[in-house]
C-alpha cells in the first residue's frame, strides 16, 4: 500500500508499506476513505518536535471497516467508521468520566495517512455511522476525528454557557472548530483573533461576532476593550504557544475558564499570577470519542459543517504539497485521497 512517511523536517514522502494485518483480537483494519494533515504534524515537519528515523505520520481518518479482530463486536466489516486520534477501551475509570484521551489501557494510532491503517481497541475507539455517508459529508465526518472534537473540547473546558462571551485564541483547523462550539454550546458573543482575511471570513460564517486582528498586549486591551473592560467568560486558548496561553489567560475574566488544547510548546504560567487572576485552566489531548455520536448527529442533521476548514483537496502522492501549503500558510487544512 501506499504511506506518507516523515524523513526528516520538511522531507514529506508516500512510498510503499506493508498492508497492515490484525495483531491483537481487539483491532480492526481499516481501508481510509479520507484523510488529512493536522496543525500537529507541523510540529514535525518544522523541526520543533525532533524526527530522529523515518516513520510513518498522521493520525486523523475515516473509512470502511476491511477487518476486525475475534473481541470486536461494536463495528463490523462494510460499516463507514469514525475514530479518535487516541485509541480507548472506553470502559476504564477514565474514560467512564469522560476522558477517553488518558485511558489506562490508551495507543497511539499513527500512520494515518495512508491507504489502510490498523487501529486498537476498535470497539472503544471506533463509531460507525448510520449510514453510508454522501460523499458532500465526508470532509465534515473527517473534522469529527480530531479538529472539531478538540475546538468542541476546548469550549467545553471553558465552560462556555447559554449567553456568554467566548474568545477563541488561534484561527487554524481547531480555532474554526473552536468557533462552530461555542456557537453550538449556546455563547452569545464570539470573539475571534486572526489576522487572515479568509480565515476571517470562514469564523464569521462559522458564528463570529467580532474579529480582533491584534496579538499580544494590542490584543488582551481589544478584548478588554470589547467586554467593559473585564474580559471574557470562557477563552478557548487553540495554539500552544508562550504568547498565545498568555494572551488567552489575560483576556479572561476574574472567576473565567481558559480550554487549552494546543499542545503546549515552551509554554510556563506563573502560578502566582494564575492564582490571583481567580481563573480557572483545563485543556489536554480531546476526549474525541466522548463527543463523537453527538457530533455526527450533528453533521447529518446539517447543525454544522466543519468540514469547511478543508481549503485543499489533494490525491495522496500529492501529500508533500498539503504539508507545504499548510506550513506557509497557504492552506488552513489539507484533506488528503488515497
Amino acid at each position: 500500500m501506499r504511506a506518507t512517511i516523515i524523513h526528516a523536517p520538511g522531507d514529506i514522502r508516500v512510498e510503499n508499506a506493508p498492508e497492515p494485518k490484525i495483531v491483537a483480537p481487539t483491532d480492526a483494519v481499516i481501508r481510509t476513505v479520507a484523510t488529512c494533515v493536522c496543525g500537529s504534524d507541523l510540529w514535525d515537519y518544522r523541526g520543533i518536535n525532533p524526527v530522529t528515523e523515518p516513520h510513518p505520520i498522521g493520525h486523523e481518518y475515516v473509512g470502511i471497516v476491511e477487518e476486525v479482530g475475534s473481541d470486536v463486536s461494536t463495528v463490523k466489516p462494510g460499516q463507514f467508521v469514525i475514530g479518535s486520534f487516541i485509541a480507548s477501551d472506553n470502559t476504564c475509570a477514565n474514560c467512564l468520566a469522560g476522558y477517553q484521551t488518558n485511558c489506562r489501557h490508551r495507543d497511539f494510532p499513527n500512520g494515518c495517512q495512508a491507504e489502510y491503517i490498523r487501529i486498537p481497541l476498535a470497539d472503544g475507539t471506533l463509531v460507525a455511522t448510520p449510514e453510508r455517508p454522501a460523499e458532500e459529508l465526508i470532509p465534515s465526518l473527517l473534522a469529527l476525528s480530531d479538529v472539531m472534537g478538540t475546538g468542541w473540547y476546548a469550549a467545553k473546558a471553558a465552560e462556555v454557557e447559554p449567553g456568554s462571551t467566548a474568545v477563541v485564541v488561534g484561527d487554524g483547523a481547531v480555532g474554526l472548530s473552536g468557533v462552530i462550539a461555542a456557537k453550538e454550546l449556546g455563547a452569545e458573543r464570539i470573539i475571534a483573533m486572526s489576522r487572515h482575511e479568509s480565515r476571517q471570513k470562514l469564523a464569521l460564517k462559522f458564528g463570529a461576532t467580532d474579529i480582533v486582528t491584534e496579538r499580544g498586549e494590542e490584543g488582551i486591551a481589544r478584548v478588554k476593550e470589547l467586554t467593559n473592560g473585564i474580559g471574557a467568560d470562557s477563552v478557548l486558548e487553540c495554539v500552544g504557544t508562550q504568547e498565545s496561553m498568555h494572551q488567552a489567560l489575560l483576556s479572561t475574566r476574574p472567576g473565567g475558564n481558559v480550554g487549552f488544547v494546543g499542545m503546549p510548546h515552551g509554554v510556563q504560567i506563573d502560578g502566582q499570577e494564575l492564582f490571583f487572576s481567580h481563573v480557572g485552566l483545563r485543556g489536554g489531548p480531546a476526549p474525541v470519542r466522548a463527543y463523537l455520536p453527538d457530533l455526527i448527529d450533528r453533521v447529518y442533521s446539517g447543525r454544522i459543517n466543519p468540514g469547511k476548514v478543508f481549503d485543499l483537496t489533494l490525491p495522496l502522492n500529492e501529500v508533500s504539497e498539503g504539508y507545504k501549503a499548510m506550513d506557509e500558510r497557504r492552506a488552513i487544512k489539507a484533506l488528503l485521497r488515497p
